[in-house]
């Protein structure tokens, strides 16, 4: 293959499997979108084999397939419920993956002589650095999704010393690999910035994402994702390989995208999610007003002439079904698909409103719906439905809480303040 159409090829790559993430933003086209990057990915694999004249190195296909067994397995017996454990797993191993090139390429391991030493050396230090940060950061993630570790934020004494120490120690190896070979001589130069870089990585993963609470999971994991593509990218930096570079770019940029779409969507900066602060300060706390005492009433169901909530839905003809992470908890996605199929049954329309925050993960509730298989067409995000509920006969909320709370327009002085919520209460 010729570095002509090696790089033609990889342009072509790279636009599909930027096509097949952009397919994967909407519900409907998700599926095929995650097949076309898939295929890209594998096709480029093919490439890469090709043009670097090694697909005869028969214990490459070895390590493939145990990599197909390991994929294969956990696509076969991880739960749905566990799905978001699983995706923080992946992203970790993108990490490893990257750091493994970045170690092996400041080892010489592999690699032919760099006419650009010095970049290759910085280079594989940085994917070392952020390949083991995303590692360490997404075994934690998954570790407090799996509630092997404590979901709260933990916050130690100094932690922000201790992290802007570990900052300053990584750069100091980053710079110092620009040297090596020239300080110590070249064994001992690089036996101490991999041991510098991989200890203080593992630090400095483990503290930003041990101070994350549980709820704030989704935003932590969309940020690793985007920071296992940094490290594919910094990875094929050092070994010149454009193909890596591009899709590792394309990965963090649209990793980086979805935590900014995260973020605005409860209202939170990501500096106050990675810090662990739960609630917003420096608002004015309203004091709450008197409240006159009011007689007790009776409940729709005790009172005379009140449909119950059966009655009203038998009669009615528009529903909206609002999921949460208690569905994902009770994994009750298919008793939601059966209620549905009754509803429609007698006659009405049933709509799905999909906060972008609810479960722990982007698109948690998505996954669920479509195991159960509900109709991608009945799927609505927040913006497209919101003004609907005012006008529907019946709302259904199925283990949602914080995503409908109309706190978050009002309660200062609250974790949710300022957070887009579903206008349940206008139903």
């Amino acid at each position: 293959m010729t570095p002509t159409l090696y790089y033609v090829v990889c342009a072509v790559l790279s636009v599909t499997v930027l096509l097949g993430i952009s397919m994967m933003s909407r519900v409907k086209t998700a599926v095929r979108g995650n097949i076309i990057s898939a295929a890209s990915v594998l096709a480029g694999i093919v490439v890469t084999l090709l043009y670097n004249r090694i697909a005869c190195v028969g214990s490459i296909y070895v390590y493939m397939l145990v990599g197909v067994v390991i994929g294969s397995a956990f696509a076969v017996r991880v739960k749905m419920i566990q799905m978001p454990q699983l995706v923080a797993l992946l992203n970790g191993v993108g990490g490893l993956a990257s750091a493994l090139v970045g170690i092996l390429t400041l080892l010489g391991v592999g690699q032919w002589v760099s006419d650009f030493p010095v970049f290759s050396n910085v280079t594989a230090v940085l994917a070392i650095v952020v390949g083991v940060i995303t590692l360490v950061g997404s075994l934690v993630a998954a570790g407090k999704l799996h509630k092997l570790l404590s979901q709260r934020p933990v916050i130690w004494k100094n932690h922000a010393a201790v992290l802007n120490f570990s900052l300053i120690v990584l750069t100091v190896s980053v710079v110092y690999s620009a040297f090596a070979g020239n300080v110590f001589g070249l064994p001992a130069d690089v036996a101490l910035i991999l041991l510098i870089s991989i200890a203080f990585s593992a630090l400095f993963g483990f503290a930003f994402s041990i101070r994350v609470g549980g709820a704030d999971m989704p935003i932590t994991i969309s940020l690793l994702n985007s920071l296992s593509g940094v490290a594919g990218a910094i990875a094929g930096m050092a070994i010149s390989d454009i193909l890596l570079v591009s899709v590792g770019g394309i990965v963090g940029a649209s990793g980086l995208f979805l935590t900014q779409i995260m973020c605005r969507s409860m209202n939170r900066s990501l500096m106050d999610i990675l810090t662990g602060k739960t609630s917003v300060s420096g608002k004015k706390v309203v004091q709450p007003q008197p409240v006159m005492e009011e007689p007790k009433s009776e409940t729709p169901d005790e009172q005379p002439g009140k449909p119950s909530a059966g009655e009203i839905l038998r009669n009615a003809r528009s529903v909206i079904i609002v999921p949460g992470y208690g569905m994902a908890l009770a994994q009750a996605q298919h008793l939601v698909r059966q209620l549905a199929d009754k509803l429609e049954a007698n006659g009405a329309e049933v709509r799905y409103a999909i906060h972008p925050v609810a479960g722990r993960m982007p698109g948690h509730m998505n996954v669920l719906l479509a195991e159960a298989d509900v109709p991608y067409e009945q799927l609505y995000e927040m913006d497209a439905i919101n003004g609907d509920f005012k006008d529907t006969d019946a709302v259904i909320v199925i283990g949602a809480n914080d995503v409908l709370n109309p706190a978050a327009r009002d309660a200062v002085d609250t974790p949710i303040y300022g957070m887009p919520v579903l206008n349940v209460d206008e139903a």
